[in-house]
């Protein structure tokens, strides 16, 4: 919540900064990559929490939540290196789909374990 909250004071700090109103999504290009990096963070969030929830339950809460924060971080990042430029965004990019996969493997082995071996 803390992400989603900091993400979306930056988009309005941008907005005051460049003078670009509500509803409006277009001007100085740095707004609109702060926008646009707000944008794909929520829309990667349920996502996330999603994964995170079931492999916290069904396979470790430790390792889930080691992940997790890894990926909390690697989301930062791509969002800094967005409101930078297009190009700083693609190795946290990288790496948060990653640990997607990675809590996607976690929460799959934990629910086959948990189903198929009681």
């Amino acid at each position: 919540v803390l992400f989603s909250a900091y993400f979306a004071m930056q988009v309005i700090y941008a907005r005051r900064k460049y003078k670009i109103s509500p509803p409006e999504t277009t001007g100085h290009p740095e707004f609109e990559r702060t926008f646009r990096a707000q944008a794909n963070c929520s829309e990667y969030f349920p996502i996330f929490i999603s994964l995170l929830w079931v492999a916290g339950i069904f396979f470790h809460q430790g390792v889930t939540a080691a992940c997790g924060l890894l990926y909390l971080y690697t989301r930062l990042k791509y969002f800094q290196g967005y409101a930078v430029a297009a190009q700083g965004r693609l190795g946290p990019l990288y790496a948060s789909a990653w640990l997607l996969w990675v809590l996607l493997g976690l929460a799959l082995a934990g629910l086959l374990a948990h189903f198929l071996w009681p």
